[in-house]
């Protein structure tokens, strides 16, 4: 049931209505940030043609149907040939295609396009979720806009994309588009707090983490972002408080380490982070936006020392610092550079 789903509330009360009519388009686009539970949505979609026990036509999710229809064995992330193919899941009429090396391969859409051919083989209709969907080349677009030009009557082609206008605008023309909204702060927690059973200082934070993403909330390791939210910490203190640049100099080293080296950008994340819950505190706004709530304490205390407009030219040299990060710029050199410029 869509009830289960967490947010969106306006996508499912139209979903519930193509179901009830009877009139599910035979393509959907599914779009919106990453995380918010696209894809779960079209899995949900699709399991209410092959529910046994469905209920106001949505599908019941505990049934041997929709059991089997959860069950999908991706292959190993080197294994080419099988990404080739639609991978389809316990149940024989739900499929997906999925990106290998952050393509879509052509012969996965032309395989599509083959599987969509097909009678179903138990439900009144197939079903295949093209994650990740702006990932597709031209070729492997162009595969798939003539299978979206002649839909076959019996099959619903449902695309996941976070980046909905990468893709061919005569795709988009031939889909019915659903955009998700961010889910709210106090959902998330919820969500976390009573169905996933986490401590509520936790699902407070990682809700206001999440930005609204609830894959995100889900999939974040809070051990391993305390720890490099400490540090991230102690280069304010640093700068605010101690003025130690040889502390910064060493918390740089440590980030550019080769063991962190793949934590380089989730670390600049957390100090920019950092650095807007400040300026929150600083300027008395609203506390609600306030992300990282267990520190609120320390927070004030560096706050206190920091300018507004100090607070602001930081968050604008991060900013540039992203940006260079796209033409292979020396990483040591610019974190230390990037610290020093705060420093003043």
């Amino acid at each position: 049931m869509f009830d289960k789903l967490v947010g969106n509330r306006p996508i499912k009360t139209v979903l519930r209505r193509l179901l009830i009519q009877k009139r599910v388009p035979n393509a959907l686009l599914f779009a919106g940030a990453d995380g918010v539970g696209k894809r779960r949505f079209a899995l949900r979609l699709a399991k209410a043609f092959v529910c046994q026990n469905p209920k106001d036509a949505e599908a019941c999710d505990a049934c041997a149907n929709c059991r089997r229809a959860n069950n999908f064995t991706l292959p190993k992330a080197d294994d080419r040939d099988a990404f080739r193919k639609v991978i389809f899941s316990e149940h024989p009429d739900i499929g997906t295609v999925t990106p290998y090396n952050k393509n879509i391969l052509v012969d996965a859409i032309r395989d599509l396009e083959t599987e969509a051919n097909f009678r179903p083989f138990e439900a009144t209709a197939r079903f295949f979720i093209v994650d990740e969907a702006d990932k597709m080349n031209d070729a492997a677009s162009n595969a798939l806009l003539k299978t979206l030009e002649e839909p076959p009557a019996a099959s619903h082609i449902f695309l996941v994309s976070s980046r909905p206008d990468a893709l061919l605008p005569t795709i988009r023309s031939r889909c019915q588009t659903l955009r998700f909204a961010p889910i709210a702060a106090s959902e998330i927690e919820n969500y976390l707090s009573n169905d996933k059973k986490f401590a509520p200082e936790d699902a407070a934070l990682l809700a206001r983490l999440s930005g609204g993403r609830l894959g995100y909330a889900l999939g974040t390791d809070l051990e391993k972002f305390r720890a490099a939210r400490a540090a991230m910490l102690k280069v304010l203190e640093s700068i605010l408080i101690k003025e130690n640049r040889g502390e910064l100099l060493r918390v740089g080293e440590e980030i550019n380490d080769a063991k962190n080296k793949d934590d380089f950008e989730t670390k600049l994340d957390i100090l920019q982070t950092l650095i807007h819950d400040l300026w929150t505190v600083r300027n008395e706004a609203d506390a609600n936006i306030l992300v990282n709530v267990d520190l609120e304490t320390d927070l004030k205390k560096l706050a206190a020392r920091a300018e507004s407009r100090r607070l602001a030219a930081w968050l604008s040299e991060i900013e540039i610092l992203r940006e260079q990060l796209a033409f292979n710029l020396n990483r040591k050199i610019a974190i230390d550079a990037l610290f020093m410029q705060m420093a003043g």
